[in-house]
């Protein structure tokens, strides 16, 4: 089946483990799996490096890089993010009928400004309905505000609350939600996920073979980060509109099951205590053990 595509850059940031190292020897190993060269590898750390995000200690695959600042991020998306998601499909995140606005004008002088204000929005999961004017189901008013707030623009933006939200002849919340989010492609990434799930569940079964890294097999390695690829790449374009606006059934709901079942089965075979990785540790405190 079509891989995952883990950049390298990606790679790296996964494999830091709890005290801020990444083992050359393990990133090296891992990325052949994956399919990349080591000059690929050679030229991603130099550049990491040279951006100031890591040192290095040593040479080739006897190296040791150290995280200046936690790159976790990178790879994976906001735990708050993850455990709505989860709680959504569990059904104790009903819907309430409310529609949230927020209208802007903001002069083509504070262009960047303006540009960062909608990039949040979207970022928060609101769609635009008009020039300046978003909307999203889920209230994250306060969120906003605080953003508008560190911009400088607070007084630019309008808050406001709907419930009869209309577009044209449209009035049915799921029909909106439909025009409004790209509902589709969304369903398609989840798919996705759902298939590169179901391939791990089926490799995971089979027998684990031991590799000399010192910490979980090399290829169950590979397949966790390949895994959290794809979930964020799935996760990242979701605006997590409540499940009474979605299709039923929504694959979203079998994706992120699927998910959770592959990441307690590599919990159990991945690396525990201060030497662990970071990758690790968020999918276990965000989807549990």
């Amino acid at each position: 089946m079509a891989r995952p595509q883990v950049p390298t850059r990606l790679l790296v940031h996964a494999l830091v483990r709890e005290d801020g190292t990444v083992d050359a020897g393990e990133l090296y190993g891992v990325a052949g799996l994956l399919g990349m060269t080591d000059q690929q590898v050679r030229l991603c750390v130099k550049r990491l490096v040279t951006d100031g995000r890591f040192t290095q200690d040593g040479r080739g695959r006897k190296a040791v890089l150290r995280a200046v600042v936690d790159p976790t991020g990178a790879l994976v998306p906001d735990a708050a993010y993850v455990r709505h998601a989860y709680r959504q499909d569990a059904g104790h995140s009903p819907w309430d009928g409310v529609w949230h606005l927020y209208a802007f004008a903001i002069p083509e002088s504070r262009r960047t400004t303006r540009d960062a204000l909608r990039d949040t929005l979207l970022h928060l999961g609101a769609a635009p309905l008009q020039g300046g004017l978003y909307v999203t189901a889920n209230p994250v008013t306060d969120i906003v505000e605080s953003h508008a707030r560190h911009l400088g623009v607070l007084d630019s933006l309008t808050f406001l609350t709907s419930t009869d939200l209309r577009i044209g002849t449209l009035t049915d919340p799921a029909a909106l939600a439909a025009a409004l989010w790209p509902l589709t492609e969304i369903a398609a990434r989840y798919e996705r996920l759902t298939a590169f799930a179901r391939h791990c569940l089926t490799e995971l079964g089979a027998p684990e073979g031991a590799d000399g890294t010192g910490g979980v097999a090399a290829g169950r390695l590979a397949m966790a980060i390949e895994l959290a690829a794809e979930f964020t790449s799935a996760m990242e374009p979701d605006p997590l509109l409540p499940p009474e606006l979605l299709p039923r059934p929504w694959p979203g709901v079998r994706a992120r099951r699927l998910t959770a079942d592959c990441w307690q089965r590599l919990r159990r075979t991945g690396p525990d205590g201060p030497d662990g990785l970071r990758l690790f540790r968020f999918y276990g405190d965000t989807l549990g053990d």
